[in-house]
Parts: structure tokens; sequence; C-alpha cells
């Protein structure tokens, strides 16, 4: 065989090894998932009067306003199909900055592997030689039982197990300008 071929062998074995090799993607590798959606804005500068947070289900949307004045607006993930979000008037109950989940996260082995993703402990079994690690849920505003709004990942549709996630900087900063207290209303 002449060098040139083999030269033309190696490199469509290289290719092929690259292209076909047992490494796995990271869980959020770029294109994997839809990107997640706008965050919007944020305007309360001489804003006065009550806090109240409007949640739209139907438009993904959650809108904080002052008085009657609208100061904020952002994009949200509802609860998906089977966990929906409840319509109803609330009041935040409780505010947590670091919640972490006792009932949603994963299974994790004694190297931090995750064994089972996305369980519900109340359902899901716990494979031997796991233990439970709960979804971090950052700037957590609790408004009915279990529900809340907090940081997460904001697709362009509905995507929870119930509560309402808002992206980053949002979510802070309905979380610093809500007290408990505050009006919750979500609509369809």
């Amino acid at each position: 065989m002449k060098s040139g071929r083999l030269f033309q062998i190696a490199g469509i074995v290289f290719i092929a090894l690259i292209l076909f090799s047992c490494e796995e993607y990271p869980p959020y590798a770029p294109g994997m998932y839809p990107r997640a959606a706008p965050a919007g804005w944020w305007d309360d500068e001489g804003a006065s009067g009550s806090s109240k947070i409007v949640v739209h289900v139907g438009e993904q949307k959650a809108y904080f306003y002052k008085g009657k004045r609208l100061v904020g607006e952002t994009t949200v993930s509802t609860g998906k199909p089977g966990f929906s979000t409840p319509p109803g008037h609330y009041t935040v109950v409780s505010k947590d900055a670091g919640h972490v989940s006792t009932v949603f996260g994963d299974y994790v082995d004694d190297y931090g592997n995750v064994v089972k993703s996305n369980v519900d402990s109340r359902k899901d079994s716990q494979p031997k030689g796991t233990h439970f690690d709960g979804a971090r849920m950052p700037y957590a505003m609790f408004f009915r039982g279990g529900y809340a709004m907090h940081q997460g990942y904001v697709p362009p549709f509905a995507a929870s197990h119930g509560c309402i996630r808002l992206p980053g900087q949002m979510a802070i900063r309905f979380f610093e300008k809500a007290s408990v207290g505050t009006p919750v209303t979500v609509t369809e």
C-alpha cells in the first residue's frame, strides 16, 4: 500500500475516533435545549405604593407593580402539563434566598455522579448507594404550600413542576422588592 493511501486511512480513522468517541456531552450543551427566553425589564424609579405581582401562565410572563404603575416585566416558566401552576389569588407567605428543594432533585452517588435525575423524592425509588440532592431554588418566594417563584431555567414554554421560574437578575429583583404579604395573582 502506498504511503499516501496509508495517510488517508489514518486520517479517516482519526476523524472517526473524534466523531464517534464515548465522550458524553454536558447536560446543557449549546443547542441541546431551547435557548432561554429574554429576561425582561425593570424601572421603579419614582414609583410608590404597594407591591403586587401578576403572573400570566398563557403568556409565560410576570408583571411587578408598585401602586398602579407597572415597574417590571419578565419571562417565566410555569408548571408543565401534569404539574400546572394553580391559578388564583395568593400572597407571598415566606422567602428563602438559598432554598433547596426537599422534594425535587437528583439521586447522586458518593462521588457526585447523578444516578437518577429529575426525581420526585415522594414517588421515585432511591437506587442503592445514592443520596438525594435537592434542586437549588435561589430567591424563592412561597405563595401557596410548596409553590414558589424562584430563579431557574426559563425556556420559552411551561417546564416546571408547578413553581414559577424567573431568569437570574429578575428573580433577584422580584425577591428584593416583594415583601412577605405581597399579593400574587396567577391567571391563565
